[in-house]
């Protein structure tokens, strides 16, 4: 188990520099921030010392080396838009990012695995097939679309939810919460049900697939030979067993939430850390998008990292491979 975390551990070092140094280079061709800080009047001399200032007339790999060294201390630079410290700056949205992502991945979680378990165990009924032509929207409709279709029909037509923004937050300890305001709950809706709903579907859909494979399986028609009850026979025998390779792409479901909140931001002009990278790309805020990029690739390499281990603790087959090796 400890070489197998120290591998993981290591390939996940790796995965993060090469995907931040390729990035990082990337950025290069979205435009050059000297033209957004500097008015019209500038000059050659101006440019060039700003330039020099800034740091930008060094080559990528050595800007790339100074963001690391200056990241593994906590310090990710000086916003160009803002002209204040970046981590400040994400620090202030990360927590409306998180909560939409936390709700939307509960929401997710929850209905996903319950309405998937549902329509294989009751896979010929009525509700089953029409849970199953709903959930074609989901997976058929772009996350935008659906921001806007609730949108026009909750909130222009119905006048039931608002169409924008975060409501009311209390602020807990450093931490900028919309939990405990009747108005932040409400605002939260709309967001994460159009954050979520794809990934919502897409378990479901895989949770029914695996369902329905495992309850053809010889063992569960033994434990219905022994006279065992179809409550246990479903959920003690067929669900544990699902969820096993369910786990695996629920995991990267769960990253790709906070990763992909951008659109679900940008329609709900939520807060958040989506929000704010596409306005960095917009000025060209390269501190900002190197640190956005720097997060939610350690968030999706942890989400891996976790996912690796339970999967390697829950299946067995997985640990008597690794012993033999």
């Amino acid at each position: 188990m400890l070489a197998f975390l120290i591998r993981r551990l290591i390939q996940s070092v790796v995965v993060l520099l090469v995907v931040g140094a390729v990035s990082f280079g990337m950025f290069r061709f979205i435009g050059d921030p000297v033209n957004n800080m500097l008015g019209q009047e500038r000059t050659q001399a101006d440019i060039a010392e700003l330039r020099d200032r800034l740091g930008l007339d060094r080559s990528v790999l050595v800007q790339y080396a100074v963001f690391l060294r200056n990241a593994a201390q906590g310090d990710f630079g000086v916003s160009y838009r803002q002209g204040r410290p970046v981590a400040d700056i994400i620090a202030e949205r990360a927590p409306a990012t998180l909560e939409l992502a936390a709700v939307s991945g509960v929401m997710a979680l929850v209905f996903g695995i319950g309405l998937g378990v549902i329509t294989a165990i009751k896979r010929n009924s009525w509700a089953s097939s029409a849970i199953m032509t709903i959930s074609l929207v989901g997976v058929s409709l772009p996350t935008f679309l659906i921001g806007i279709l609730l949108i026009y029909v909750f909130s222009v037509q119905l006048e039931w939810l608002p169409s924008f923004g975060r409501g009311e937050t209390v602020l807990v300890g450093g931490w900028s919460t919309g939990f405990l305001t009747q108005s932040g709950l409400v605002a939260l809706i709309l967001p994460a049900i159009t954050l979520g709903l794809y990934q919502m579907t897409l378990i479901m859909r895989i949770v029914r697939s695996e369902m329905l494979e495992v309850l053809r399986q010889d063992y569960i028609r033994f434990a219905r030979a022994r006279g065992l009850r179809e409550r246990s026979i479903n959920f003690r025998h067929a669900l544990k067993n699902t969820l096993v390779p369910v786990i695996t792409v629920t995991g990267l479901q769960m990253g790709s939430i906070i990763a992909f909140s951008i659109i679900t931001e940008t329609v709900f002009q939520w807060p958040g850390m989506g929000l704010l990278f596409i306005n960095a790309v917009q000025f060209v805020d390269i501190p900002v998008m190197a640190a956005y990029l720097m997060l939610i690739s350690v968030l999706f390499v942890s989400i891996n990292l976790v996912v690796d281990l339970l999967y390697f603790a829950i299946d067995p087959r997985l640990r008597i491979e690794r012993a033999k090796a």
